[in-house]
C-alpha cells in the first residue's frame, strides 16, 4: 500500500449491536476494494477482521480490527469493533482515533441496545456518523420501517440517502434520493439506470424534501431560494450535505446487503465524499518540558507525535503498538520519546495492519493509523514524540471492570506462567486486570462481564496451554466486637531448664473505627509486667487480628488494653508474653459479642426511565437501600443505592437481562456494616466445617 497524505485518509469506526452484520459489511468493503480476491464469511471463519481462534470459534468479534482499504485514491482505515458489551473497551479504543462512524443496523432486528450505545459513543466523541441498514436481501425486511424507527428515536436529522428496489421479493436495485434516479444491480459494484418504481415515488418525494430542508438551513441564501421554490444543483446539495453531516445536523441512512455486496459501493463513495479527514478535527496535548498546550491538529508541519491507541500481544503475531499520527510524519528508524516512561528509542520499521497481516510502509502522515513492533515498554495510552518536543496526550476513557472471579492454577507449576500470560492479556486488553487479594487469600480476575472472563479463560487454555479452576470469590468480611470484656491468660510451660511464662490481664472494647484493626494501650501499674514485654503483647494482638476467632476474617475496630499480669524473672520471655496475649485476645474477643461485618458499596445505576421500577425492585431483593434518583440526559435516570457487595456478584448479567443491555452501573466501597445473623451463622459454620475437615484457609 502506498503512502497517503492527511487529506486522503478517512478513519471510520464500524459500530452496532452484536450480530448486526458489521464484520460482514467490512468483508464486503475488503472484497469490493480488491483487498481480497474472495468474499469471506463469518460462518466460514475466513474474514479479514475476525482472525483470532477465539473469534472464529465463537463467530463473534472480540477485538477491534484495523483494516485499511484503498478506494478511488483514498485510504479508509476501517475499525471493525465488537458489538457485545463485554468488549466495550475495544470499542472505546477505536473511538479514540476514529474521525467518523458507520452505525450498522440490522433491517431484520431494527434498533437494538447496541445501536443506542453506538449513537451515545458518537455523541461522547463528537463524531459525524452514518447509518447502514443491512439485510435488505431478506424479503420481509422493511426499509421504510427502519427509517420510521430511526426518525422516532433520533429526530428529523435522519436523512435517507437511498431506497431499495425489489422485484418479486428480490433486492435488485436502489433509488438515489439526492439524484432522484433509480439503478439496478448488474454485478457486484456494477449498476445500470432504470425507472423509479411507482411504489417508491411517494417516499422518495418525502425523503428528498428532508434533504432539501437540511440544505436550505446551511445558509440564508439557500433558505431564500428554497422558499422561492428554486431547485439546488447536485453539487450544491452534496456540499451542503457534507457540511451538515460533519456538524451533526444530518445523519444519512444508507442501505444494502453485506452478504450480496449490494449498497456497499454507495457506502464507500459516501465515506469518501462526506466523512471528514483527520485534518478537520482538533487535538491537543501537553508539552511536558514547558507545561504548555501543544495543538497538534494533525498538522504535518508540526513536530511528530503519535498516540498508542491499542496494543496487540499475540503468541503467534508478536507484539504491535497501534498508533495514530497526530502531527508530523513518522518514518522508518525514527528516534522517538515516550514521556510516560521518560525513555528514548528507535522505532525500527513501520507497518500497516490489515487484520492479522502486517505490511511494511516507509512513512505515515498525520491522521494515519499504523503500527510499530516490539516496543515492550510502550503501553496503550502512551504518546510517542521527540525528546526535543516531549508531548503527552490524555489517555483513553476506558470502562472500569466490575465483574470478578476467583481463580487457582490447576497445576501448581503454572503459577508463574499464569502471571506472565495474564500480564500479556491485560497489556492488550486494559479492561482486564488481576488482583492479589492477600488479605482474603485469593487471586481475582476482573472483566467487563461473564462472557469477557470466559473468553480470557479460553485464551489461556488454547493459546497459553493453561488450565484454571474458577470459584465464586470470597467476600471481604471483617470481624469486630460490640461489647466490652475483661480476661486474663497465663501461659506457662515447663520442659526442663528454662521454661516459658507470660501472664496478662487485658480489657477489650469496640473502637467503632473500622479503618484500623486495633488500638493498643497499657495501664500497667507497679511493674507487674515489665515495659520490655509491652511490644511482645502488642505483637500478639497484631498477629491475632489478621485472622479473627469468629470466622477467620481480619479483625477491625478493637481496643486492647493491658492493665496487669505477672512475670517470672527466669522463664518469662517475649515469645511467652506474645503467646499469652494471643490466647487472651481469642478469649476476650469471643466474650465481647463478636459480629461479622460485610462491605457495603455505593452503587450508581444509569438506566432508561422505563426500567427504573424493575431496577429498584431488584435492588431491594439484593438488600439494597435506594438513596435517590436523579435525571440524566437522554431520558435516563441515575439510581443511587447502598448495597452489600456480596449481593452484586452477578449484577452485570442481571442488569443486562432487566434492561436489554441498556443499563450501566458502577460502584465504590463505602463502609462496613454488621452482617445479618443468617449470613454470620453461615460463615461461622463454614469455618467450623473446614476446621473439622482439617483444611487450612488458602
Amino acid at each position: 500500500m502506498k503512502v497517503y497524505t492527511t487529506d486522503k485518509i478517512r478513519n471510520v469506526a464500524v459500530l452496532g449491536h452484536g450480530g448486526a452484520g458489521k464484520t460482514t459489511l467490512v468483508e464486503a468493503m475488503c472484497y469490493l476494494s480488491k483487498l481480497t480476491t474472495r468474499l469471506g464469511r463469518v460462518e466460514d471463519k475466513n474474514t479479514v477482521s475476525d482472525f483470532t481462534k477465539e473469534e472464529q470459534k465463537r463467530g463473534i468479534s472480540i477485538r477491534t480490527s484495523l483494516v485499511p482499504v484503498e478506494w478511488n485514491d483514498y485510504k479508509f482505515n476501517i475499525l471493525d469493533t465488537p458489538g457485545y458489551f463485554d468488549f466495550a473497551g475495544e470499542v472505546d479504543e477505536a473511538m479514540s482515533v476514529a474521525d467518523g462512524a458507520i452505525i450498522v443496523v440490522s433491517g431484520k432486528s431494527g434498533i437494538e441496545a447496541g445501536t443506542e450505545k453506538a449513537w451515545e459513543l458518537c455523541e461522547k466523541y463528537h463524531l459525524p456518523r452514518m447509518f447502514f441498514v443491512t439485510d435488505m436481501d431478506i424479503d420481509d425486511v422493511s426499509y421504510r420501517k427502519a427509517i420510521e424507527d430511526l426518525t422516532a428515536v433520533y429526530g428529523k436529522k435522519i436523512a435517507p440517502f437511498n431506497m431499495p428496489i425489489r422485484d418479486e421479493g428480490k433486492f435488485t436495485g436502489y433509488v438515489n434520493v439526492i439524484q432522484q434516479k433509480a439503478f439496478r444491480y448488474k454485478a457486484i459494484g456494477v449498476v445500470e439506470p432504470t425507472d423509479i418504481p411507482d411504489y417508491s415515488k411517494e417516499h422518495l418525494a418525502a425523503y428528498h424534501t428532508i434533504l432539501m430542508e437540511a440544505v436550505a438551513e446551511t445558509s440564508e441564501d439557500f433558505m431564500e431560494r428554497f422558499f422561492a421554490g428554486e431547485e439546488f444543483s447536485e453539487t450544491e446539495i452534496r456540499e451542503a450535505v457534507r457540511l451538515s453531516i460533519q456538524d451533526g445536523s444530518i445523519v444519512p441512512v444508507c442501505m444494502g446487503s453485506g452478504t450480496a455486496v449490494h449498497g456497499v459501493y454507495n457506502l464507500m463513495d459516501d465515506i469518501e465524499k462526506y466523512m471528514p479527514a483527520a485534518e478537520s478535527r482538533k487535538v491537543s496535548g501537553i508539552n511536558t518540558s514547558t507545561n504548555e498546550i501543544f495543538k497538534a491538529n494533525f498538522d504535518v508541519l508540526k513536530p511528530k507525535t503519535a498516540f498508542v491507541f491499542k496494543t496487540i500481544v499475540d503468541p503467534f503475531l508478536g507484539r504491535y503498538s497501534l498508533i495514530k499520527i497526530r502531527s508530523g510524519i513518522f518514518k522508518t528508524d525514527d528516534l522517538v520519546y515516550d514521556a510516560s516512561t521518560a525513555s528514548e528509542f528507535k522505532i525500527g520499521k513501520l507497518y500497516i495492519m490489515q487484520g492479522n497481516k502486517a505490511t511494511e510502509i516507509s512513512e505515515l502522515h498525520a491522521g494515519d493509523l499504523g503500527a510499530v513492533a516490539k516496543l515492550s515498554g510502550v503501553k496503550t495510552g502512551d504518546t510517542l514524540s521527540t525528546k526535543a518536543t516531549p508531548i503527552q496526550y490524555p489517555k483513553q476513557d476506558l470502562p472500569v471492570p466490575y465483574t470478578y472471579l476467583r481463580y487457582h492454577a490447576v497445576n501448581k507449576a503454572d503459577v508463574d506462567k499464569i502471571a506472565q500470560a495474564m500480564a500479556k492479556i491485560s497489556a492488550e486488553d486494559p479492561t482486564f486486570k488481576t488482583v492479589n487479594d492477600s488479605v482474603n487469600g485469593q487471586m481475582l480476575m476482573y472483566g467487563m462481564g461473564d462472557l469477557h472472563l470466559d473468553v480470557i479463560q479460553s485464551i489461556l487454555k488454547d493459546e497459553y496451554k493453561i488450565d484454571l479452576r474458577i470459584e465464586k470469590p470470597k467476600v471481604a468480611f471483617r470481624e469486630t466486637i460490640k461489647k466490652n470484656s475483661d480476661v486474663e491468660h497465663k501461659y506457662k510451660k515447663q520442659t526442663g531448664g528454662h521454661g516459658q511464662y507470660g501472664h496478662v490481664k487485658m480489657r477489650f472494647a469496640p473502637t467503632g473505627d473500622f479503618t484500623k484493626p486495633y488500638a493498643f494501650d497499657q495501664k500497667v501499674v507497679g511493674g507487674s509486667v515489665p515495659k520490655n514485654y509491652f511490644p511482645a503483647v502488642e505483637k500478639g494482638i497484631a498477629e491475632s487480628t489478621a485472622r479473627g476467632p469468629l470466622a477467620a476474617y481480619p479483625v477491625v475496630g478493637v481496643q486492647a488494653t493491658l492493665y496487669d499480669g505477672s512475670y517470672h524473672p527466669v522463664d518469662s520471655s517475649e515469645i511467652a508474653f506474645k503467646t499469652a496475649a494471643k490466647f487472651a485476645f481469642k478469649k476476650g474477643f469471643m466474650e465481647a459479642s463478636p459480629v461479622l461485618l460485610e462491605p457495603i458499596v455505593n452503587l450508581k445505576v444509569v438506566v432508561p426511565d422505563a426500567y427504573t421500577g424493575d431496577v429498584m425492585g431488584d435492588l431491594t431483593k439484593r438488600r439494597g437501600r435506594v438513596l435517590g434518583m436523579n435525571p440524566a440526559p437522554g431520558g435516563r435516570q441515575i439510581i443511587e443505592a447502598d448495597v452489600p457487595q456480596m449481593e452484586l456478584f452477578d449484577y452485570c448479567t442481571g442488569l443486562r437481562s432487566m434492561t436489554g443491555g441498556r443499563g450501566d452501573y458502577s460502584y465504590e466501597f463505602a463502609r462496613y456494616e454488621q452482617a445479618p445473623s443468617d449470613i454470620q451463622s453461615k460463615e461461622v459454620a463454614a469455618r467450623a466445617e473446614k476446621a473439622a475437615a482439617g483444611f487450612a484457609e488458602e
